[in-house]
């Protein structure tokens, strides 16, 4: 599993990751991660032998989505950071699960780990990131998309 919690950057996390990986590997992206395996086929394309990318867009975030972002990073700035995970909740989980109580702790778990800090660190990354989708037709190596049609970050129409 690669560290993405200690950078402010797509670019410096997918350094850290590339760092650390060996010289040829599969790589899988969630969420934030494709965002990252975005940034690693920039840079390294040849080091990838297969990629997936999971619940993911090649898109840079929109104004809507920023403007979303900067709501939950002012919530966590002002000691909030436990209504964090109740507010994401809705976007992250299937809409059958959002009365399941027992994946919502487990999501605010999840959430406690992560900490406030490197949740900052990783939503400014997300918002910098840029738009991936003019250098996607370089991408060379066996690659799976992958998008729930129940994912309301990430519906299927925005998954490339």
């Amino acid at each position: 599993m690669a560290d993405h919690t200690r950078d402010d950057s797509i670019a410096a996390v997918a350094r850290r990751i590339l760092a650390a990986a060996p010289p040829r590997f599969a790589l899988v992206g969630l969420s934030m991660g494709g965002y990252i395996s975005f940034e690693i086929m920039r840079e390294a394309p040849r080091r990838v032998a297969r990629l997936a990318l999971l619940d993911t867009s090649a898109r840079a975030d929109t104004p809507e989505q920023t403007q979303r972002r900067q709501r939950v990073i002012e919530r966590a700035k002002t000691g909030r950071f436990a209504e964090v995970a109740d507010i994401q909740f809705p976007l992250f989980v299937h809409r059958n699960r959002h009365g399941d109580e027992a994946l919502k702790r487990e999501v605010r778990t999840m959430a406690g780990e992560t900490g406030p800090q490197a949740f900052l660190r990783q939503e400014r990354a997300i918002i910098g990131r840029p738009d991936s989708r003019p250098s996607l037709a370089a991408t060379a190596c066996p690659t799976l998309v992958l998008v729930g049609d129940g994912d309301e970050a990430t519906p299927p129409e925005l998954s490339t």
